[in-house]
């Protein structure tokens, strides 16, 4: 049994999370942090991180910029193995997330997604065929119309898993308005699309002559990160000092 404080509990992240948690009887929410505690939560709340005195084997963040730090704090004096899914940190923030790695095992990912992360590692595969085979490449990407970056930081994420394969020879373009000219061959486009209530779509297009191969992800929910938080949870408890992410849980 994995042993679970939910730190920012009562966002919908956090009360999605505990609804996962308690159909799943591998893991026990035993503790809650948030800012505040409207005393609906069928485990012990605190509003003020540092007076949780309740035992677990991992935490879950899915917070806030700003409590950030205070978590990290909190995880490093009592060795807490964190699942790190708040996003928006500062360039301090990411490097005291590193610093504190070295002293607990923090688990961060661009995308809690089981199913972006095995998309990451298949690319790879796909990458080194058909790069090769002078296939174009190209990324589309659709969210619902609250999103206020473009593009999505899981369409950069599967652009590097890209690039990676591709020793970085590779060149981002987000807009092709400006210009008049042949398409580039070392080159990936990616294209943000904002509408409705799309919670999340990804096509990955490998356009080759005479054939197409597009690889998509479509999250239909929330949920999915949830699933990946509690799953990357399950994987962290009892890990050494360390920086983590979703391709270790996948393995």
């Amino acid at each position: 049994m994995t042993r679970v404080i939910m730190h920012g509990c009562n966002g919908k992240m956090g009360q999605t999370i505990s609804g996962l948690i308690s159909a799943d009887p591998e893991v026990e929410l035993v503790a809650g942090i948030d800012a505040r505690d409207d005393g609906h939560n069928p485990y012990p709340v605190f509003t003020e991180i540092e007076k949780c005195d309740v035992e677990a084997d991992c935490l879950i963040d899915f917070s806030a910029a700003p409590a950030v730090d205070k978590m990290l704090d909190y995880c490093v004096s009592r060795k807490l193995p964190c699942v790190l899914c708040t996003t928006g940190l500062s360039e301090e923030q990411l490097q005291k997330v590193k610093t504190s790695s070295e002293q607990v095992a923090i688990l961060k990912s661009a995308n809690m997604s089981l199913g972006i992360n095995l998309l990451l590692k298949m690319l790879k595969e796909a990458t080194a065929v058909l790069a090769a085979a002078d296939f174009d490449i190209e990324i589309v990407e659709k969210h619902h119309n609250l999103k206020v970056d473009a593009p999505s930081g899981t369409a950069l994420a599967l652009a590097d898993s890209i690039n990676e394969e591709l020793d970085q020879e590779y060149v981002y373009t987000y807009d092709r308005s400006t210009r008049r000219e042949k398409r580039p061959k070392k080159e990936i486009g990616i294209s943000a699309v904002r509408g409705g209530t799309i919670v999340g779509d990804h096509d990955v297009i490998f356009a080759g002559a005479d054939e197409v191969i597009t690889f998509s992800h479509r999250a239909y929910s929330k949920a999915v990160f949830g699933k990946g938080a509690v799953q990357a949870a399950k994987f962290l408890a009892g890990k050494p000092a360390g920086m983590y992410d979703m391709a270790d849980v996948i393995g």
